[in-house]
């Protein structure tokens, strides 16, 4: 298959048809790793971890709770059974 380079704004870009995209398992606006091999790009979806970060957030938070937020983690749940949700 062929396709154009086409002028956009200051960068320059390549259309891809849906069929393409599909089968590499990307959609319109999804992160692209693009490098240069031998002359040739190499254009692969970036794969994230769903919860990539995760961790260093939750640290984050316990690091800079409040008061107010200790308050509920000595909070006891011994009733939860009684409740009704």
């Amino acid at each position: 298959m062929q396709t154009a380079l086409r002028k956009m704004g200051n960068s320059t870009g390549m259309i891809l048809p849906q069929s393409i995209l599909k089968e590499i398992g990307a959609t319109s606006g999804a992160k692209m790793d693009v490098q240069v091999q031998d002359g040739k790009l190499i254009i692969t979806p970036v794969v994230e971890a769903p919860r990539a970060g995760w961790a260093d957030s939750a640290a984050d938070v316990s690091a800079h709770q409040d008061r107010e937020s200790e308050a509920w983690l000595s909070f006891g749940n011994a009733d939860d059974a009684d409740l009704t949700w």
